[in-house]
Order: C-alpha cells, then sequence, then structure tokens
C-alpha cells in the first residue's frame, strides 16, 4: 500500500457520502430514542407534616400514580440524561475522527479510503479508541456527575490522543503495514484534538438545549442540609436536576421552605416509581447507618442514580484521595498550602496571561479613562484596603463606577443590602443608586475589574484565588477559614463562578477554603475558563 496513492473522485465521493448517511441515521435514531418529557412525568403530592393527620390519602395518591405508571415503567425504560450524552458524545467522536481524516487527506497527504486495508486500519484505531475512552470514563462520567463540562475531559483526552498516536505509529511502523510520516500523524493528532473537544463541547450545548433533559430528583432527609442541596439546585437550572420533593421519618422542614415532603423512606420504591425519580440525594437524616446501606441498596436495584453527601463535607473536596486499608476505605485530605514549585506555576501562569491581557486591554484603558472623567468628578481608579495573603493588607485597584462621594452615602443606601441573613453579611445591592451611568456598563460586563490586574503584577493578587475582602468583612472570618489567607487573593475564584454576588458570606469562606486545600494549575485554568461565559451572561453583576 502506498502513501501516496489517491483514490479517484467516484470513490472519495461515494466514502464521503456513505460516511454521512450513516451519521444521518444516527442522530436520527438518537432524535427518535426513547426520551422522557415533563409532561410524561406525574406532579408531586404534597404530604402535610402535621404528624396528628392521617397519611392514607397521600399513600393512596402515590399507590394510585404507581399502579398507573407501573405498566409504562416495565415497558419503557427510562432514558436519563446520561444515557441521551453517552451517545451523543458517541457520535461527536465518531465524527471528530472522520474530519481529523478528511484534513490529512486533503491538506496533508492522499490515501485511498476504499482500499480495504486503509479501512480496517481506521475501523481498528477507533475502536481502540472507544475502548480506551470507555474504560477512561469519558462516557459514563456524565450519567455519575451532575455537573460536567468539556473542560474535565481534556486531560483525558490529551492523555489518550497522545497514546493512540503513538501506538499507531509503532504498530504501522513495526508491522510494516504502512510507513506514515510524522507530518501526518502530528496534524492528525492535533486535528482530531480539536474536532473532539468542538464536538463534545457541541454535542454536550444541543442535547441540553434540543431535549430539555431534566432528571427528577428526590432527597432523602428533610432538614438543614437538604434544603441547602434543594437551594442551590434550584439556584443552578443549568445542572437539570428538578428536586420535586423530600423523603424523611422525622423532616424538620416545611413545603414552605422549598419542595414538597413526599412521605417517610419505608415508601422510597412507590415514590421513586411513581414519579420516575432518576437520581436519589442521601443528605443527613436520623435514620441508622444499617437503614441509610438499605436504602441506597433499594434504589440502586431499581436502576436510579445515587449520590451521597459524605459527613465532615466542609473539608472534602474535589481532589480528596479515597484510598483502603485492608477493605476499609479512607479519605486522604492534602494540606492547605502549596509547594515551592506549585506557587512558582501559579505565579507564571498570573504573569504571562496578565501581562497579555493588559496589552490586549490597553485602548481599553485609554476608553475608559476618558469616559470616567468627562462623565463625573473624581479620580478614574477606586482604590480602597483589601486583605491579603498571610495577613497583609493592600490597595485594591478598580475603575470607578459609582460617584466621587460613595463611601460618605453608604448609610443612606444600607436598607437596600441584598444579603439579608443574620450573622455576617457582603454589601451588595442590586441597581445601586451610587453608580454612575458609565459605571453600571462597566459593572454589568464585569469591566471594572480589568485594572486588578496591576495587582496581579505586582503580586498582591493572583488571576484565581480566594475573594479579596474588605478589612470590615474579614475581621468575621476565624478558625479554619483564617486559611484562605494562605493563598494570594483572586480576580475571580470558586465564588465568582458559582454565584458572584449573590453568594452568602458564610458560604463564600466555604468555597474559599475548599479551593485552597484542593489547589491545581488545571483547576485555575478551568476557573478561568469558566469565567469567561459567566461573565458574558452578565449573571450576577451589579
Amino acid at each position: 500500500m502506498s502513501e501516496g496513492t489517491s483514490a479517484g473522485p467516484g470513490r472519495k465521493l461515494g466514502a464521503w457520502a456513505w460516511s454521512a448517511a450513516v451519521g444521518f441515521l444516527a442522530l436520527t435514531w438518537l432524535t427518535s430514542s426513547q426520551i422522557t418529557w415533563s409532561g410524561d412525568l406525574a406532579e408531586p403530592i404534597v404530604e402535610p407534616l402535621d404528624r396528628t393527620r392521617r397519611k392514607e390519602s397521600v399513600d393512596a395518591g402515590v399507590d394510585a400514580i404507581a399502579a398507573s405508571f407501573g405498566a409504562a415503567t416495565a415497558d419503557h425504560a427510562l432514558r436519563r440524561r446520561g444515557w441521551v450524552l453517552r451517545r451523543a458524545l458517541l457520535l461527536a467522536d465518531l465524527s471528530a475522527f472522520a474530519c481529523a481524516t478528511a484534513v490529512v487527506e486533503l491538506f496533508v497527504v492522499k490515501f485511498d479510503l476504499a482500499d480495504p486495508i486503509v479501512a480496517a486500519l481506521g475501523l481498528l484505531g477507533l475502536g481502540m479508541w472507544l475502548l480506551v475512552a470507555l474504560g477512561y470514563g469519558l462516557y459514563a462520567n456524565d450519567e455519575i456527575q451532575a455537573v460536567r463540562s468539556t473542560a474535565d475531559d481534556l486531560p483525558g483526552i490529551l492523555l489518550l490522543g497522545t497514546l493512540m498516536a503513538w501506538v499507531g505509529l509503532l504498530f504501522l511502523n513495526g508491522s510494516g503495514l504502512a510507513h506514515p510520516r510524522l507530518m501526518a500523524a502530528g496534524v492528525f493528532w492535533a486535528t482530531a484534538i480539536a474536532f473532539l473537544l468542538v464536538g463534545r463541547a457541541s454535542a454536550r450545548s444541543i442535547v441540553r438545549q434540543r431535549f430539555m433533559l431534566r432528571e427528577r430528583t428526590v432527597i432523602v432527609g428533610a432538614g438543614r442540609v437538604g434544603a441547602e442541596i434543594a437551594r442551590k439546585l434550584g439556584r443552578r437550572p443549568e445542572y437539570g436536576l428538578d428536586v420535586i420533593g423530600f423523603l424523611d421519618d422525622d423532616p424538620l422542614i416545611g413545603p414552605e421552605d422549598g419542595p414538597p415532603h413526599l412521605g417517610g423512606t419505608a415508601r422510597i420504591e412507590p415514590v421513586l416509581r411513581a414519579y420516575k425519580v432518576e437520581r436519589v440525594i442521601f443528605a443527613f437524616s436520623r435514620l441508622t447507618s444499617t437503614e441509610q446501606i438499605d436504602l441506597f441498596r433499594r434504589c440502586m436495584e431499581l436502576g436510579v442514580q445515587v449520590d451521597i453527601v459524605p459527613r465532615l463535607y466542609e473539608v472534602i473536596g474535589s481532589r480528596m484521595q479515597v484510598h483502603d486499608v485492608d477493605g476499609l476505605p479512607l479519605v486522604g485530605l492534602r494540606a492547605p498550602r502549596l509547594s515551592r514549585s506549585s506557587r512558582l506555576m501559579k505565579r507564571s501562569l498570573d504573569m504571562v496571561v496578565g501581562i497579555v491581557t493588559l496589552i490586549i486591554a490597553s485602548p481599553f484603558f485609554a476608553y475608559a479613562a476618558i469616559r470616567i472623567k468627562l462623565g463625573t468628578e473624581g479620580p478614574v481608579f477606586f482604590r480602597q484596603e483589601r486583605m491579603g495573603s498571610g495577613g497583609k493588607p493592600f490597595q485594591i485597584v478598580k475603575f470607578r463606577t459609582m460617584v466621587a462621594d460613595a463611601e460618605e452615602r453608604k448609610h443612606e443606601v444600607a436598607h437596600l443590602n441584598k444579603h439579608t441573613e443574620t450573622g455576617p453579611r457582603m454589601f451588595k445591592i442590586p441597581d445601586d443608586p451610587r453608580i454612575t451611568k458609565f459605571g453600571h456598563f462597566l459593572r454589568r460586563w464585569s469591566l471594572d475589574e480589568l485594572p486588578q490586574l496591576f495587582n496581579v503584577l505586582r503580586g498582591e493578587m493572583s488571576l484565581v484565588g480566594p475573594r479579596p475582602l474588605i478589612l470590615a468583612e474579614d475581621e468575621n472570618i476565624v478558625g479554619q477559614g483564617r486559611s484562605r489567607l494562605w493563598l494570594t487573593p483572586g480576580v475571580t475564584g470558586l465564588w465568582q463562578v458559582l454565584g458572584r454576588s449573590d453568594i452568602p458570606f458564610a458560604e463564600m469562606i466555604t468555597l474559599d477554603y475548599l479551593y485552597v486545600t484542593n489547589w491545581s494549575l488545571w483547576g485555575d485554568i478551568k476557573l478561568l475558563a469558566r469565567t469567561v461565559p459567566l461573565v458574558l451572561q452578565r449573571r450576577g453583576a451589579y
């Protein structure tokens, strides 16, 4: 087989037409698959919390719904969001490899797509990729994890893509079947990874928008933690989890606090069948460990995804290590400090991105300075003392977005503060009357924070890190929350990505602690990438 052999126009057209037909049929199969729509599901029955009232009417309602849906459930397999996403990602991967092959064939080297050996080698390579990717979790993780983005796939795609490219080169040269040029292999590797990332991002976006897949979720444990989970999921509809109610033998919250109470844990099977529940989240309850394990088993026997809120969840982050001692699992927690090499990598990222961004944004700095000076009296930049790393205060720099005497007028608008929780709280006012016209524009697009890049270059701030608090707010942080000072405060961070100004003070401190204890360079890159679309959506910007 010669690498330079060129197929005729008819063969090429036939090969690409056949590929398009297969892709069309696969997409049609995905579109017409058995997907549960919101109108097909039962509405939850609210059970009153009055312990003196009998529950026969509620139990009868659940049983009636379960009976009406029983036959349909037996014949109609409920298609979870993960079920559809796995197949959408599979189609995206197939399309990515087809596009990468087309780029190589069109611009680098000609080969005969109709040659049986070429076709067999292509199918073999594709099959190996699918098997390795499946084993690595690139298809199954979307069903288990409620929140997963294409950025989470990037390390695995780079690793597996590089491995498959080199193994393919060694195999082809070692077997003598072909002697591909390194240039062709390099182009295929680069384009395949690019198309994989774009294809997977598009697949997730299309599935979420086209199919509007939602997972009906029940929370076991109607206490403080259960209510907090329901609140978080209700605040983030993009997660695709609809909490329809709580199950608990001794609930502590009522329907006015969120989703309704659906009954006790003894009736978990009828509730799951009646409402076609796809995910159960176990929060804290007064059940014994034996009773909880029995509930886990009963849920998994019905094919329901089970999520468990761990004890001491406040200190357990995404980078915890689970190991075992003679079958007994242990959770290893990292010390919340960065090594010298980690600090060097973080500082290098800050310098490179900071300098490049400042150069690109320099014309806007000039424009903003002119608009601010022409708009109202006062300086171009707003400076305020914030608490920095190691407990050392520094002057944060922003574009001035308020009138010059905004601090003196703060008491006039104190009653408009969005945060009304008891205890320490931040001061955030939507549509603050002290903000200037151009200041509204800057805040809406988070452009007022661009001058913080000067703080980054001086080493007072980092691109990603804990929220830089004013000194009065910092005085309210005690205990493990002080570990946030072990890292340099950031322009963005977990608090920015997960809610910005809408995050309560106590939750922000918890997020900062988790960031410090779970730091990684790749985590910073992902947070930077996630910040961009949030800024464009203008969520929580005021």
